[in-house]
C-alpha cells in the first residue's frame, strides 16, 4: 500500500531533522519502503512517498521522528489505477471482484 505522508517541520525548522537524518539515516523498519520525497519551496513541509503493507510500520517510523515533525498520513492509488475503474463510455467497469459489472457470478449456485 502507498502512503502519503506529510511532514510539517516543528517551528518551521528544517535543520534539526537534516542532522538526524545524516547522523542516523531514515531508521526505517524492516518493510517501510522510502519511494521519494519532495519539499515546499518555503521549507514548511516535505511530501513523502512511502510503500508497505502494515501500517504498524509506518506508525514506528512516526514514533521515531514526531520530536521533530508533525505527521500527516494519506493512503493514495497510483492514477493509473484509479483511472481503471472508470472506463470510457459503453465500456463496464470491473469491480472489485475482478468481473465486469453485470457478470453473474461463476460456480455453484
Amino acid at each position: 500500500m502507498l502512503f502519503l505522508v506529510i511532514e510539517r517541520f516543528k517551528d518551521r525548522d528544517p535543520v534539526p531533522i537534516y542532522t538526524r537524518l545524516r547522523e542516523q539515516g531514515r531508521a526505517l523498519p524492516d518493510g517501510l519502503r522510502y519511494v521519494d520525497s519532495w519539499v515546499e519551496a518555503n521549507f514548511d513541509r516535505c511530501f513523502q512517498l512511502m510503500e508497505c503493507d502494515d501500517a504498524v510500520l509506518l506508525q514506528r517510523w512516526v514514533l521515531q521522528w514526531r520530536d521533530l515533525l508533525e505527521f500527516e498520513i494519506v493512503p493514495v492509488s497510483p492514477s493509473k489505477a484509479v483511472r481503471e475503474l472508470f472506463p470510457p463510455a459503453g465500456e463496464a467497469a470491473a469491480s472489485p471482484s475482478g468481473r465486469a459489472d453485470g457478470d453473474a457470478p461463476s460456480g455453484p449456485r
